[in-house]
């Protein structure tokens, strides 16, 4: 999460989190594991309009292991 000053609430990338993933529909492109929906717009746009919060389930993607 980042954050654009004091005070500010934390800005959610979607594509950073383990919960986000591609539909490959076109109607609907976007998906959020942890909430369990899918949508047009990236999830975490669509949290914020509806709760007029940040996504509290954000979890960081791990690093990839290496062989």
């Amino acid at each position: 999460m980042v954050t654009s000053g004091p005070g500010a609430a934390p800005k959610v990338n979607c594509f950073e989190c383990r919960h986000f993933f591609i539909t490959h529909e076109p109607a609907l492109p976007y998906g959020c594991r942890a909430m369990g929906f899918k949508s047009r717009e990236l999830p975490c746009a669509v949290v914020r309009l509806s709760s007029d919060a940040p996504c509290l389930l954000l979890e960081p993607k791990g690093k990839p292991a290496t062989p």
